[in-house]
C-alpha cells in the first residue's frame, strides 16, 4: 500500500514538473509599460521631462513609451498605439487643454490610467477636470519674476519715468496666464507705476512669437529708454530681448528675467553679458521623474497619486545658477552637450 502511494505521489510531482509551472504562476502579470506624451518635443524642457522619466523606467525595471503629441489627432493615434503595445497608463502635456474629454474617454476604453503635467484638463463648461496633475505654483513663481525684477530695477537707481515693463502673455492657457498676471499685480503692489506696465500678447509661445509681439510695443512706445521684460517662460523673454537688442537696448538698459529650467543657462554662457539677467528655475525632475514614478506605483500598487501638485521655483543668475543646480541635483542639465541642445531648441 504504502509503495502505491508513492507511486501516486511520484507519478503527481511528475506531471507539474512536465508542465513546468504551478498553477498560482498559471497568469504570470504583464510587464509594465508606461506612456509620457508631451505637446512640443523639440523643446528642451519636454527632452528634459522625458529624460528623468526614463531614469524612474530605469530604477524601477519598467518599459518607458515616450511619444510626441502636437495636436488633437496625434493625441488620440498615440493611445491607440500605447494600448497596442499593452501600456496600462500615460503622463501627458497635452496639446490642447480642452481635448481633456476626449483623452480621458479613449484612454478609458483601453483601461489605462491618466496623469496629467504641466497643462490642466479643462472640460466643457470650463472648469477643470479631477485628475492627476503636477504643474508650477504659478502665483509663487509670478511674483518671484516681478519681485526679482524689481529689487534689480531699485538697485540701479532707475527713473520711473524712463522706464517700463512689457509683459509678453499668452492667455490662452490659464496656467501661464496666472504666470504674467500675478507678476504685473505684485509690480503694482511694489509701487512700480501702472500706467507704466505694458501688456502685449504673443501669437504663439516661443521666441519667433514673443520677437514679433515686442516688435509691436517698442513700436508704440518708442519713448522708453529702460524695460523691464516678463513672460510666461524663457522663450517669451529672450524674444522680447533680441527685439530690443535690434534697437539698440543692452544689458544696462534692459533686465529680462524668464522662466525655465535650461534655455537661460547658454545665455549666461555667452562670453558678453546680455540683457537675460535671470530666470525662475522649474524643475524638470519632478515634472518627469515624480509623475512617472506616482503614475507607476498606481499602476503596479494601486497607490492613487495625488490629485493636485503644484512646484514652487528658483530665481538664478549667471552668478548662482551652477551651485542651484547642484544643490537641486540637477547638475547633469549643465553637462556641455545640454548646452548644444539647448541651443537648438529651447525649454
Amino acid at each position: 500500500m504504502l509503495s502505491c502511494l508513492m507511486c501516486i505521489t511520484l507519478t503527481v510531482l511528475g506531471a507539474v514538473s512536465c508542465t513546468g509551472r504551478n498553477p498560482a504562476n498559471k497568469n504570470p502579470a504583464p510587464p509594465i509599460r508606461l506612456g509620457f506624451l508631451v505637446k512640443r518635443p523639440e523643446e528642451l524642457w519636454f527632452q528634459n521631462e522625458w529624460r528623468y522619466a526614463q531614469k524612474c523606467a530605469d530604477l524601477h525595471g519598467f518599459q518607458l513609451i515616450k511619444i510626441g503629441v502636437p495636436d488633437g489627432d496625434k493625441v488620440l493615434s498615440a493611445i491607440d498605439n500605447l494600448a497596442a503595445q499593452g501600456a496600462q497608463g500615460f503622463v501627458i502635456c497635452t496639446p490642447d487643454v480642452r481635448l481633456g474629454p476626449a483623452i480621458l474617454a479613449r484612454a478609458g476604453t483601453y483601461g489605462m490610467k491618466v496623469f496629467t503635467v504641466d497643462d490642466q484638463f479643462v472640460g466643457p463648461d470650463g472648469t477643470f477636470i479631477k485628475v492627476p496633475y503636477m504643474g508650477i505654483s504659478s502665483l509663487q513663481i509670478g511674483a518671484s519674476v516681478a519681485n526679482a525684477l524689481y529689487d534689480e530695477y531699485r538697485k540701479r537707481n532707475w527713473r520711473p519715468e524712463e522706464t517700463a515693463a512689457l509683459a509678453v502673455t499668452f492667455d490662452e492657457l490659464n496656467t501661464v496666464k496666472e504666470r504674467t498676471d500675478t507678476a504685473m499685480e505684485t509690480l503694482r503692489r511694489r509701487f512700480f507705476p501702472a500706467d507704466r506696465i505694458f501688456r502685449i500678447p504673443e501669437k504663439t509661445a516661443d521666441l519667433p512669437g514673443a520677437f514679433d509681439a515686442a516688435n509691436i510695443a517698442l513700436s508704440q512706445h518708442a519713448e522708453v529708454k529702460r524695460w523691464l521684460v516678463l513672460s510666461i517662460n524663457d522663450e517669451g523673454v529672450l524674444g522680447a530681448i533680441r527685439a530690443m537688442e535690434n534697437r539698440g537696448f543692452t544689458a544696462d538698459t534692459v533686465i529680462g528675467i524668464g522662466i525655465g529650467s535650461s534655455l537661460g543657462i547658454i545665455e549666461f554662457r555667452k562670453r558678453q553679458i546680455t540683457p537675460f539677467f535671470a530666470f525662475c528655475l522649474i524643475n524638470p525632475y519632478k515634472h518627469g521623474f515624480e509623475t512617472t514614478e506616482w503614475l507607476y506605483k498606481w499602476v503596479s500598487a494601486g497607490i492613487q497619486p495625488p490629485m493636485d501638485t503644484r512646484t514652487p521655483g528658483t530665481i538664478v543668475t549667471r552668478d548662482d545658477y551652477v551651485k542651484t543646480y547642484q544643490d537641486l541635483g540637477l547638475q547633469d542639465l549643465l553637462l556641455p552637450q545640454q548646452a548644444a541642445q539647448a541651443g537648438e531648441g529651447g525649454s
